[in-house]
């Protein structure tokens, strides 16, 4: 699934996959922000991108932490880079995480719509997820 290999799901031009690589890349950085926590450099040749869909990127910090970090068409989210030993296991391990919240919320007995479209929606990223970390073709040359 790297910059170089993946097949597109929709054509682009590559002005507009290099525009939107940025912007996730941007949007992951404000995320962990967001969350105190500061990136001082990306791991390019870790991360992975499959616009208009996902980006996995492994975040550095100064004080020697690495993140995974999900963006794209799903909820951005991050986890120790020690839950994953590179980009495809991380996207399992978004998807099972995912599914893990969702069901909490479902136990929850939440009746809020807000969260009720929350869980689904994580439900069906969660899914996309592991149909990607599935699909053998995209991987090739990792």
């Amino acid at each position: 699934m790297s910059e170089q290999s993946t097949q597109q799901p929709t054509e682009i031009t590559e002005a507009q996959r290099a525009e939107w690589v940025r912007a996730q890349f941007q949007k992951a950085n404000e995320y962990l922000a967001t969350k105190g926590i500061i990136p001082d450099n990306v791991a390019v040749s870790e991360s992975r991108y499959l616009p208009p869909l996902v980006a996995v990127w492994k975040l550095n910090t100064r004080d020697a932490k690495s993140f995974w970090v999900i963006s794209g068409d799903l909820p951005t989210d991050h986890m120790p880079f020690s839950a994953a030993p590179n980009a495809r296991e991380a996207i399992r391990a978004f998807a099972l995480h995912w599914q893990l919240k969702a069901e909490q919320i479902a136990q929850a007995g939440f009746t809020d719509k807000t969260q009720v479209e929350f869980a689904n929606l994580l439900v069906n990223r969660a899914e996309g997820l592991y149909d990607l970390f599935d699909n053998e073709p995209l991987w090739q040359g990792q």
